[in-house]
């Protein structure tokens, strides 16, 4: 009895000590994977830190560059309120410093335009770091606990979580991007490159408030070609689709003297009197009232009387 109680202990030492040998390295496998991801959030949390130090310093930059566009900005409209001043004391003016006076300010808004289009972009860009900064904070791993889905590798070479799709390649560029490259370009007298890329706005982006502009840049580029009656094309269309943008009172302005340059003095006539009336207040419509007075034409047709009648 003695000896099989000794048989049966000695037994059952033999399968715990066994036992215990078999998992050691199970436990040891598990000890070294926990350390392994330990060090990987420990990484992650690193590249967090550098990414987000290294986005501050840009977001620095542009915010800096935001500033100084808006300055720039805030000059030219100072300088534009002077010219407009000076128009108006220059009704009696001859017809060729009104053209002059026209120009200037035509030219004054084609750099507010092309800085409002800079600070546009450096605002989007700002924007987009700003979002990815938040997307970045908002899926990192906190320390101690679970990574996020599709985080650090798992052992054996897997990936968790299902992996991104690779996204389509956009079919043209950003808006704000085209636009002010095209303006760019036709402030450069590159006439041929501006039209095809104000083309591209109007081809690719319709029905935004940039395609109006982008029409009416392609009746000036005709208009410095010379092409009168091309030009009055994209003025029209800018007063038929795009009748509530800021450059329509420009467009008709232009259009009267598109009607001019080719000898349509009555239509040009009815253009500039449409101006006046249509937008009374704007400086476009102070330069047409000057264009009138300077060939001695009412600014307003005259009613017919009751003999006429």
């Amino acid at each position: 009895m003695g000896s099989t109680l000794r048989r049966t202990v000695f037994r059952l030492t033999a399968v715990a000590s066994f036992s215990f040998l078999l998992s050691q390295p199970r436990a040891f496998a598990a000890s070294k994977e926990i350390v392994q991801l330990q060090t990987q959030v420990q990484q992650l949390q690193d590249m967090l830190q550098h990414l987000q130090t290294t986005n501050d310093e840009r977001m620095g930059v542009i915010v800096n560059l935001v500033q100084q566009n808006t300055d720039a900005v805030n000059k030219l409209a100072t300088l534009m309120n002077s010219l407009q001043a000076a128009l108006k004391e220059t009704n009696d003016a001859s017809g060729s410093r009104n053209t002059q006076l026209s120009s200037q300010i035509q030219s004054l808004n084609d750099s507010v335009d092309e800085l409002k289009s800079r600070v546009a972009a450096l605002t989007t860009q700002l924007q987009n770091i700003q979002n990815q900064m938040q997307n970045v904070n908002g899926g990192s791993p906190q320390p101690g606990g679970t990574p996020p889905p599709g985080g650090p590798p798992q052992p054996g070479g897997g990936q968790a979580g299902p992996q991104p799709q690779a996204q389509a390649a956009p079919q043209a560029p950003p808006i704000d991007q085209l636009y002010q490259s095209a303006l760019r370009d036709y402030n450069s007298a590159k006439y041929s490159i501006a039209e095809s890329e104000f083309g591209d706005v109007l081809r690719y982006y319709p029905t935004e408030p940039l395609s109006g502009n982008a029409q009416f840049y392609l009746g000036e580029i005709s208009y410095r070609q010379g092409k009168y009656q091309e030009a009055i094309k994209h003025y029209d269309a800018v007063l038929e689709q795009y009748s509530g943008n800021s450059k329509a009172p420009a467009a008709q302005l232009r259009k009267g003297e598109s009607l001019l340059q080719l000898g349509q003095k009555d239509a040009a006539v009815r253009e500039l009197r449409a101006l006046v009336q249509r937008y009374p207040q704007t400086p476009e419509a102070q330069a047409g009232r000057t264009r009138l007075n300077g060939m001695g034409i009412r600014i307003y047709p005259a009613k017919p009387s009751a003999y006429q009648q």
